[in-house]
């Protein structure tokens, strides 16, 4: 099977070309990805333990679901594949707001995304995939950014960058 292949963009958010994930990974090449937040109605948010079989950041705590989008895919239609890939559901999500951002990992690979950011609302329970997923729980907003602080060690880099500079976003937008 051919690896997948991510959407090398410019600052600008424009194609460039494509490359092997890992690749881009390895070359720390700027590319499109996106994530998802699913909030239920009592605001919490649905985080997500990594599988422990990820290739970086395994067992760490993140956003509902993240990924890249497929060439010709639009964000809202990565974003609900993966969702349904990882979590086993699919609802509407909305765009809101992109970044960049660059976290190497210990294991030599470096994330270099231009990540825009997806909201949803959902009151049921996860089908998670064990082989994407280890673990779910639903936390207040005012919890997780607490938890951050406290045990930075338990999240994913991308999801500290966005509690950082998105949290009061997010918060107002949800």
């Amino acid at each position: 099977m051919e690896e997948e292949k991510v959407i090398l963009v410019n600052e600008n958010d424009e194609k460039i070309g494509l490359m092997p994930k890992m690749e881009a990974h390895e070359k720390a090449l700027l590319h499109r990805a996106f994530s998802v937040f699913i909030f239920n109605d009592k605001n919490e948010l649905m985080l997500q333990q990594r599988s422990l079989e990820k290739y970086h950041s395994p067992g760490l705590w993140t956003n509902t679901c993240c990924s890249h989008q497929r060439d010709g895919e639009s964000n809202i239609e990565a974003g609900k594949r993966r969702l349904q890939e990882e979590m086993g559901f699919v609802v509407d999500l909305s765009e809101t707001v992109s970044f960049i951002y660059k976290a190497p990992f210990d294991n030599g690979l470096t994330e270099h995304e231009l990540d825009h950011i997806l909201l949803g609302n959902f009151n049921g329970k996860p089908n998670i995939n064990p082989e994407e997923v280890a673990n779910w729980k639903w936390m207040p907003l005012e919890a997780v950014k607490s938890d951050i602080k406290v045990h930075p060690e338990n999240y994913t880099a991308w999801f500290k960058v966005i509690f950082e500079k998105f949290y009061e976003y997010i918060n107002v937008n949800r």
